[in-house]
């Protein structure tokens, strides 16, 4: 069973990617599989931020009843 990822785990592996690509470190037969992982981890991001957001919001609604 995979652990359950931080969005600081997350945006890690992104940059490394992001970094891989920008110096052409990655082998042609990688790439599409490498992206596909940043677009399913940049979906994870975007989710984790959102939720965060709410809950934040919900936190301070509570605060001003």
């Amino acid at each position: 069973m995979e652990k359950k990822m931080s969005y600081k785990e997350a945006m890690a592996e992104i940059e490394e990617i992001v970094s891989l690509l920008e110096e052409n470190k990655l082998d042609v037969d990688e790439l599409g599989t490498k992206v596909k992982r940043v677009s399913h981890l940049i979906a994870f991001c975007k989710s984790k931020l959102r939720d965060t957001e709410e809950e934040v919001e919900h936190i301070l609604k509570t605060m001003e009843e």
